[in-house]
């Protein structure tokens, strides 16, 4: 055998076809249809999605119209209208349910407040080395446990705690145990999760429309409510829905810092673990549920949704 004869068949071999595996087979299909090679990479979330939560909250959505077995306490499949009739009637669900509003809007109220200067001097004012380090500071508290930061404002809240410490040179005194500790300690829990959304929203604002604002004569202020706060409006609304909603349905807070006051979560906690009563507790979840829904398409019709 000559040498150009076993280079001609070290040639043929090196182009022989691949083998005709099921796997090369998936693998060509899945190349020439991106949809179902996206279908597949997104199934096992989806999946998760609707059987933690759609299905979980479909199930809730069923036992608020069951009922709970006057002598054995058990939980009965016996359709009926009365927890729905008992939550929108009731006048104590209508006080908790305005008080629980009202502290998620003052909470989200004051995290927008705190949120837009800190976020404005990270994106716009702070070096790059400042930036990171700023970054980071945001994100370290939520390095730490919920109940380790909520028993902490419990000691700074408390009668003789290190607001009280602070205030009390200025004849003042810490505001203690009630609502006003619960606003201060949500207010500081979802800081994080409304200043996040709001740099990263300044942050695609160019600087050079402020730079030519300033050139054209206009004012700080002007600038602010006229190109920043438009272009960043989005963002802002993405905060809030975190402060807006967390607020909405915490509970763990409220009895910790909160005192005697009550809200929804409360009220949900103490029908499925003390009262026994899983029906009227659904029933009751119903109404965050609806004030969300509620405040999204409240939202969405605004526009602020669509470039986020």
């Amino acid at each position: 055998m000559t040498r150009d004869d076993s280079s001609s068949r070290l040639g043929a071999a090196a182009v022989l076809p691949p083998r005709d595996t099921a796997a090369r087979r998936a693998s060509v299909v899945l190349s020439r249809h991106p949809r179902l090679r996206l279908g597949l990479l997104l199934s096992a979330p989806l999946t998760w999605l609707i059987v933690v939560y759609i299905v979980a909250l479909a199930t809730l959505l069923i036992t608020a119209f069951w009922t709970v077995d006057s002598y054995t306490g058990d939980v009965r499949v016996d359709w009926t209208f009365k927890n729905i009739v008992t939550v929108v009637t009731g006048s104590l669900y209508h006080a908790v349910t305005l008080r629980t509003v009202g502290v998620a809007a003052l909470v989200t109220i004051i995290d927008v407040a705190l949120a837009l200067p800190i976020a404005f001097f990270m994106a716009k004012i702070a070096s790059t080395r400042w930036q990171r380090f700023l970054t980071i500071a945001v994100l370290m508290p939520l390095w730490a446990s919920y109940l380790v930061k909520v028993y902490a404002w419990r000691s700074i809240l408390s009668g003789d705690g290190l607001l009280s410490w602070i205030l009390q040179p200025f004849g003042l005194e810490s505001p203690g145990f009630g609502l006003p500790a619960t606003v201060i300690t949500l207010a500081y829990l979802w800081l994080p999760y409304v200043i996040l959304p709001i740099y990263a929203g300044l942050e695609r604002v160019p600087n050079s429309l402020l730079e030519a604002s300033g050139d054209l004569g206009a004012k700080s202020w002007s600038t602010i409510r006229h190109i920043v706060m438009p272009m960043i409006w989005p963002a802002v609304i993405a905060g809030s829905i975190f402060s807006f909603c967390l607020s909405l349905g915490d509970y763990i807070t409220v009895n910790i810092v909160g005192g005697a006051n009550q809200m929804l979560g409360n009220l949900v906690y103490t029908n499925v673990g003390t009262a026994n009563n899983l029906p009227l507790a659904a029933a009751i979840s119903l109404i965050p549920i609806v004030i969300i829904f509620g405040y999204l398409m409240a939202v969405r019709r605004t526009g602020a949704l669509d470039n986020l």
